[in-house]
């Protein structure tokens, strides 16, 4: 009896690491992050696994973001996924066809090899390739690796000094997941900003580039 409850056990975990998800891209968010939308018309935030792009506000944030999107925005793909991280987000490999989208986005120059994640050590061999061709983010002399970045910004706001209670009150914020679906609804660019990046109300940006209901935030 034990033996077969090892064994089913065993199965089960097979089962769960080869799971694939399918589904469009609905949203682009990030050089490695984007909203998958499924049969069922739920939506899962995907990570791509092994690898690391620059944060939105670093050198080659915004064109690793629209190199990702050129390749999976509005197309149907397949998904591997490999866990769940801390942040909800479904961790895996995107396939559109069958091109690797996690190791394109390496030989492109447009992230990293994530080696604190890193299983497939060809990523590794992709990234010293687009590194000694000086294409994408490697055209640049000394690129900061996306992991180094957010630990000198999280010091910078550790170290940063605190703020004087009359300066730090700010008029609440009425937005509210929910309250608003459409671009004509909203009141300015950054409210529409809200919708889009806090509550994933991929509709707002329709052509993936990241920027909302473009006639109100390209008017300012």
């Amino acid at each position: 009896m034990r033996i077969i409850l090892f064994l089913s056990l065993i199965l089960n975990a097979a089962v769960a690491l080869s799971e694939t998800l399918e589904g469009y891209i609905v949203s682009v968010h990030d050089g490695d992050t984007v909203t998958l939308l499924l049969a069922d018309k739920s939506q899962v935030k995907i990570r791509l696994a092994q690898i690391d792009a620059p944060e939105s506000d670093q050198a080659f944030g915004q064109k690793s973001r629209q190199a990702l999107a050129s390749m999976v925005f509005n197309k149907n793909v397949k998904i591997e996924k490999e866990t769940v991280d801390k942040y909800g987000r479904t961790v895996g490999t995107i396939f559109v066809d069958s091109i690797d989208v996690n190791k394109e986005q390496i030989r492109q120059g447009m992230a990293w090899a994530y080696r604190q994640y890193l299983h497939d050590q060809s990523l590794v061999d992709d990234e010293e390739m687009a590194k000694q061709s000086k294409i994408g983010l490697w055209s640049e002399p000394n690129p900061m690796p996306p992991w180094e970045y957010r630990h000198s910004r999280k010091g910078q706001q550790q170290n940063a000094p605190p703020l004087n209670v009359s300066t730090a009150v700010e008029k609440p914020s009425n937005n509210q997941c929910g309250a608003k679906r459409y671009c004509k609804e909203m009141n300015s660019c950054d409210e529409a900003k809200f919708y889009l990046n806090q509550c994933g109300l991929s509709r707002l940006d329709g052509d993936g580039d990241g920027v909302p209901c473009e006639k109100l935030c390209n008017s300012r």
